[in-house]
């Protein structure tokens, strides 16, 4: 499961880049920081898929990436809760997308460790 909800995850983070980049007029590179990341996590989606060999050492390293991700666009969703308050945002459109982008970050990690700790208790049940 995980590494096709990977696969997706890193699809809709390109398109997120994409749109912010392209859709916002505001052509800045870091507006395709999503993108990158999604660029990485479709990689390592497709590596897990490819075979079981890297299936856990290809998570693991997805689940970091989706750690530092996370830290780094959480600024967003504080931003996104300022504007909910009446605070005019500097960016909008910036902080919506590392708002974007730190959500589903953190729904992924909650999906991982899940997905971690359920494969460790199946190897410890099989023996």
């Amino acid at each position: 499961m995980m590494p096709k909800f990977t696969t997706g995850l890193g699809s809709a983070f390109i398109i997120l880049g994409l749109l912010s980049y392209f859709g916002t007029g505001a052509e800045s590179v870091t507006a395709l920081i999503p993108a990158f990341f999604g660029v990485v996590f479709v990689i390592l989606g497709m590596v897990a898929l490819a075979g079981e060999g890297a299936r856990k050492h290809s998570m693991h390293a997805a689940a970091g990436l989706a750690l530092v991700g996370m830290f780094g666009s959480f600024a967003g969703v504080i931003d996104v809760f300022a504007a909910m308050g009446g605070a005019a945002l500097e960016r909008p459109m910036a902080s919506y997308a590392q708002a974007i982008m730190a959500v589903g970050l953190i729904i992924y990690l909650v999906l991982a460790i899940k997905s971690f700790r359920d494969a460790r208790k199946a190897m410890a049940e099989s023996g």
